[in-house]
């Protein structure tokens, strides 16, 4: 069976095995406080142009984003995102557990907007009774999001204008970080993200790590105190210089970016075949997920040699499903995918 379903199914990129084999014996403080993970926050603060921020390394997204919410919101607030957005769709109420209400927003292609930002943040404050309901507090972004899509930087800064007039932090979750910078119609840069957000995230475990997120606060108001929350949290990891010797490696040598272009110019290849074969698109997905609608009859047949995810049902026998490209896919798995998307 060849794997398609997800980009997280290998282990990691063989150079960071190696530097972790290497460095295995090494004696260092824990907890994030020694030389590897400070040389990757320094690497990490000049890819994003931000001398100031604060880098934390978390162990994977849903404790990144659990962790950094609950850092920002008062008890009384909630999180304002995408009704397709992870926190809201595929965290088990990771959000909720900690006090805090996920406040969906209608998305086209996984996007909201700043119009429905205001809109919903209208809402709040001129209800009477809004005194009686979940304050809006942040904004939850992905990039790129669940779907597959991007925010243009024009978005971008649109909703940060928005979040600016009613005061709301932005933070951005970039598990596929290193997708949307791979994509040809990105124009969002790593320095982009950290002047438009309070907080993101730069993802590893997707893009080439064995685990583990760089969490960046360019907002020194977020910046206080977080460490006390990641270890209330549960996500201080004792062996901490394991996350910062992965990032180094990432961020050295133009590794991270180039792992991104690769795998996306891969999804692109499949993308095109199945257009060629004239199979539609959920819609036009510029990164490392592509979501065809196959009939059943091609999902089976696919089905026999591929692992893939079901997305969402068209009608009676079609149905949307997810193929990802991941750092570690071979191109000749792509090429037999291809040949059989051919032969549907």
């Amino acid at each position: 069976m060849i794997r398609f379903e997800c980009d997280y199914g290998e282990g990691a990129h063989p150079k960071i095995l190696e530097a972790l084999t290497q460095t295995n014996l090494e004696q260092t403080a824990g907890y994030g406080m020694d030389p590897h993970c400070d040389h990757a926050r320094e690497l990490i603060r000049q890819a994003c142009q931000a001398p100031d921020a604060a880098v934390e390394f978390l162990v994977g997204g849903t404790q990144a984003n659990a962790t950094v919410i609950a850092a920002i919101l008062r008890p009384y607030q909630g999180a304002l995102c995408a009704q397709t957005g992870h926190i809201n769709v595929h965290e088990t109420g990771a959000i909720e557990a900690s006090g805090h209400k996920v406040l969906p927003l209608p998305a086209k292609e996984g996007k909201i907007t700043a119009q429905e930002i205001r809109r919903a943040c209208r809402d709040h404050w001129e209800d009477a009774t809004h005194e009686h309901i979940v304050q809006p507090g942040l904004v939850y972004l992905s990039q790129p999001t669940e779907e597959g899509t991007l925010y243009t930087l024009s978005e971008l800064e649109d909703i940060r204008a928005a979040c600016d007039e009613y005061h709301l932090p932005l933070y951005i979750d970039g598990a596929r970080c290193g997708y949307g910078l791979g994509a040809a119609e990105n124009d969002v840069t790593l320095a982009d993200l950290a002047r438009l957000a309070n907080v993101f995230y730069i993802g590893g475990t997707k893009v080439g790590a064995l685990f583990g997120e760089a969490v960046v606060i360019p907002d020194p108001a977020i910046q206080k105190d977080f460490r006390y929350m990641i270890k209330r949290m549960g996500g201080m990891l004792a062996k901490g210089r394991l996350l910062g010797i992965q990032f180094e490696v990432l961020f050295q040598g133009g590794l991270y970016e180039q792992l991104g272009r690769r795998t996306v110019a891969l999804a692109q290849k499949l993308a095109a075949a199945f257009e060629a074969k004239g199979i539609s698109m959920l819609h036009k997905s510029p990164t490392n997920q592509q979501f065809p609608i196959l009939t059943q009859t091609q999902r089976d047949k696919l089905g026999e040699k591929y692992a893939f995810s079901f997305w969402q049902a068209m009608d009676e026998d079609r149905a949307a499903v997810r193929f990802c490209t991941s750092w570690a896919t071979r191109e000749e798995d792509v090429d037999a995918l291809v040949a059989d998307i051919q032969n549907l």
